[in-house]
């Protein structure tokens, strides 16, 4: 690479940089605004209500719980005021038997990390346990005793729950984007796994299957996401109205997921039947036209599950629904010509594909299933 082009290249990298640095910052706008205030809020009252001196523990644990995370907030609150009063409790026990110094704050350290494993997995929990015990033996103890600290990181949780209840974002959106970026994903595998039929390209397939095993992280993410929104629609009064569709999404989660593990399977079965040619032109032509329009089928889906209009929204799954079981009907060998076994075999794992992008949609499992035409 020429002078020349490796700084284009490097100017073209900073303004991508740059732009998603100022897409990310707005998008932070609100919730760090609502993290400034309650942070130097559970602060100011700790110092000024109750009397204690350089609460910091008020503001860290407020920060924390809010955070950025999809972590539900209720389950951090609980994990830095029970883990705050824990780590102070052994810190102040090992403390009392072994005496201060180096050595000792190494053994409490070592302990209270394998302690806190041992109770709970969260990383929080750990964390503050862990640290709490080492100031203990590290630190002296702050004007009040050393439970003062313990009494902080409460009131910073309280802070933080107070802003989720009283100020809470759309729990709705998070969980929105998510589905609309993980049916996108299966979208694009179902189209390459087309486009590979129609190039006879096993090589493309498998990258349709890699693409489909990528896509587990934002299943993992939506879950994470729909945890932490039920918690807000359970604890802000303005968002309960939403737990129903919350739940919907949920559900709709569920299949997906099982679609994107058939998807997988079906894909996988692909590759190999395009490598012993096991179809014939009539049925790749068949088969590559049933996966394009289940790739359409599924964008439709995900305007539908994204959608934010109650009655956009059920226009959109009502016509995934109609595209989705029309395609269905298609789905035996006959019909798609297949005439060899392996063939078969690539249009029966399909089968079930369909199923759970119908009950994706919010088609009852047994209506989905007759969908398909029987194979007598």
């Amino acid at each position: 690479m020429t002078a020349p082009q490796g700084l284009s290249a490097s100017k073209k990298f900073l303004r991508a940089r740059l732009r998603t640095g100022f897409i990310r910052s707005r998008n932070s706008l609100v919730p760090a605004v609502q993290m400034t205030v309650c942070a130097v809020g559970a602060y100011a009252f700790a110092e000024y209500i109750l009397g204690h001196s350089g609460p910091l523990f008020a503001a860290t644990s407020s920060l924390i719980a809010l955070g950025f995370s999809r972590d539900p907030r209720l389950r951090r609150v609980v994990e830095v005021g029970f883990g705050c009063t824990l780590g102070i409790v052994v810190g102040d026990l090992l403390l009392h038997w072994l005496g201060s110094g180096i050595w000792q704050a190494a053994v409490v350290l070592l302990f209270s990390i394998l302690l806190a494993r041992f109770l709970d997995g969260g990383s929080i929990f750990t964390t503050q346990l862990g640290l709490q015990s080492l100031l203990v033996v590290l630190l002296p103890a702050p004007a009040g005793g050393p439970f003062t600290r313990s009494i902080d990181a409460v009131v910073g949780g309280v802070f933080a729950l107070l802003v989720t209840m009283l100020v809470p974002k759309d729990p709705r959106r998070e969980p929105r984007q998510d589905v609309r970026k993980l049916l996108h994903e299966l979208s694009e595998v179902l189209r390459e796994c087309a486009d590979a039929l129609i190039n006879s390209d096993s090589t493309q397939a498998w990258h349709a299957l890699i693409r489909g095993r990528n896509c587990q992280p934002l299943v993992d993410r939506m879950r994470q996401s729909l945890k932490a929104s039920g918690e807000v629609a359970t604890l802000a009064p303005a968002y309960r109205r939403h737990r129903d569709e919350l739940t919907m999404l949920e559900e709709s989660l569920d299949s997906i997921d099982l679609a994107l593990r058939n998807g997988r399977v079906f894909a996988r079965r692909l590759t190999s039947a395009i490598n012993h040619a096991a179809l014939t032109d009539e049925a790749t032509d068949s088969i590559s036209e049933v996966l394009q329009d289940t790739s359409a089928a599924v964008e439709e889906l995900s305007l539908g599950l994204a959608e934010v209009h109650d009655g956009a929204r059920r226009a959109h799954l009502r016509g995934a629904r109609q595209d989705l079981a029309d395609i269905a009907t298609r789905l035996h060998p006959k019909m798609l010509h297949v005439e060899k076994l392996e063939g078969e075999t690539v249009v029966m794992l399909f089968r079930p594909l369909m199923v759970d992008l119908l009950e994706a949609a919010g088609m009852d499992p047994r209506e989905a299933r007759d969908v398909l035409p029987p194979l007598q």
